[in-house]
């Protein structure tokens, strides 16, 4: 499946199945995805017919006791061929994430790279999963008793993905649940659904059995019956915080992970290097046309450098390569669709009203956005206090250090926060202050290793996704407790 995928003439539709009760499905109800800069029907996907979801948890439940016999060494030698695959691949997928998505070639090259890596961590991390032998004779109720634990799988995972990264996202949870020994289900962003399918097949490809996952394609409804079906045990999902409330509603008492919405703030302080911080920022507030949750939003910077920055900024904004995704040249290609591309930009004007000055862009051309700068805001404007979620950057001044602290503190969101400085104590004080789950120094709010936690506080969500913090989230610890057998000794 993973070559009728990925080997489409440049000119046709990709055509994407479900996968479901161990079976790749074409027939049924289908759904069309226009790109968003080609403005034309890129792929059409079978989406999930009305008993789909039922179908889906029952076969899960029935398929994780074979998934679960597989031993981790096992599990972990399917994802290293998984994380090569993905690299032998890397091109095809790449060019489905810029036709479905608008994103640029070497973003969605850099996408697959951090693939390949989140399926060998996910490899690594299977092979440490274990166990431990508990003190219990250490107090008198203990004594002849010997207790252990493991970690078992936890059953059926569910997989709820964005489209902003629906490769590396998807691997995120799709490799950390098989590395645990799950049957997963997977539910993919209709905006990708073709790249959601590529990253399924990449597993299967490479040797998982076709219990340990499943695809589906469709809306909210799809995801809703996924959340309510008693057979799922443990649900990660990201996405906006209002969907992340609406998928904890419908779950009810099971394990959740969370990894919803940020504003990001990136603090430029007095002793920073103004070029380095300005390339940075704009290298990173722009790629995937600002669509991440991480994106870089909200720029304090000292006052007495403040308006240097700006021309820094601007000039660093305004040398970014605008067009078509699919040429290897683009650093900014289009956002996800019209709709967004145009509230972005209705949110820069309001703010320009409101006393703001747009130093960059401020236009579009469909869904592309031409990357927007925005200086000096007003502090209650839709820029700085909503997510942005788009191809905008706000600049903004600070005169004390604290205040400024207490400024990004007021956002409902927490999700990372960028500092430039070379005080040490300012980073310690950011770092026990600012209500965040990571504190980037010398770097902006966008950079992730995936192989380290990674998750929010407040509105942001909870849980961290890391392969190590995932596989926790996956697995459930079973005791077993040995009567009159001790290892402890008997007095």
């Amino acid at each position: 499946m993973l070559d009728a995928i990925l080997d489409t003439a440049p000119e046709s539709v990709v055509a994407v199945p479900a996968l479901l009760g161990g079976k790749w499905i074409s027939d049924g109800p289908s759904a069309e995805r226009i790109g968003p800069y080609t403005r034309t029907v890129v792929s059409r996907t079978r989406v999930a017919a009305p008993d789909d979801a039922r179908h889906a948890a029952e076969y899960a439940q029935a398929s994780a006791r074979t998934v679960a016999r597989l031993a981790p060494a096992t599990r972990a030698t399917i994802l290293e061929r998984a994380a090569a695959l993905t690299l032998t691949h890397r091109e095809a997928i790449a060019r489905l994430i810029a036709l479905e998505l608008g994103k640029p070639l070497k973003d969605g090259r850099g996408e697959l790279d951090r693939v390949a890596d989140t399926f060998a961590v996910c490899a690594a991390e299977a092979r440490q999963i274990g166990g431990d032998v508990l003190p219990v004779a250490g107090w008198a109720r203990g004594i002849g008793t010997t207790a252990l634990t493991y970690r078992a799988p936890a059953g059926v995972a569910l997989a709820i993905t964005p489209f902003n990264a629906p490769a590396n996202l998807l691997a995120h949870k799709l490799g950390a649940s098989f590395a645990a020994g799950n049957s997963t289900i997977v539910k993919a962003p209709p905006q990708a659904p073709a790249v959601s399918a590529a990253i399924v097949a990449v597993l299967l490809a490479a040797g998982a059995p076709v219990e340990s996952v499943q695809l589906l394609h469709g809306g909210g409804d799809v995801g809703a019956a996924l959340c309510a079906a008693p057979e799922v045990a443990v649900i990660s999902f990201t996405g906006s915080a209002e969907t992340g409330a609406a998928v904890a509603r419908a779950a009810g008492a099971k394990r959740l992970v969370l990894e919803l919405g940020g504003n990001a703030a990136t603090i430029i302080c007095d002793d920073a290097d103004l070029a380095a911080a300005a390339r940075v920022c704009a290298r990173t507030g722009y790629t995937n046309s600002g669509q991440s949750c991480i994106s870089v939003q909200r720029i304090y910077v000292a006052r007495p450098r403040f308006e240097q920055f700006v021309d820094l900024l601007n000039a660093e904004v305004a040398s970014l390569r605008v067009g078509d995704p699919l040429d290897p040249r683009t650093d900014v290609g289009s956002m996800v669709d019209e709709q967004a591309a145009e509230r972005v930009l209705n949110w820069a004007t309001e703010a320009a009203g409101g006393g703001a000055r747009i130093t960059v862009g401020g236009s579009r051309d469909g869904a592309t956005l031409i990357p927007t700068v925005v200086v000096d805001p007003p502090a209650d404007a839709a820029v700085v206090t909503q997510e942005v979620f788009g191809a905008l950057v706000t600049v903004l001044p600070f005169d004390d250090f604290d205040e400024v602290l207490a400024t990004c503190n007021t956002s409902r969101f927490g999700l990372q926060a960028g500092l430039f400085t070379a005080d040490i104590g300012r980073v310690f004080t950011a770092w026990r202050e600012l209500e965040v789950g990571g504190l980037i120094v010398n770097g902006s709010s966008n950079f992730r290793l995936d192989h380290i936690p990674f998750g929010g506080v407040k509105d942001s969500g909870f849980g961290r996704e890391s392969p190590r913090h995932m596989i926790e989230d996956y697995t459930v610890v079973k005791t077993l407790m040995l009567r009159d057998l001790s290892i402890w000794g008997e007095d």
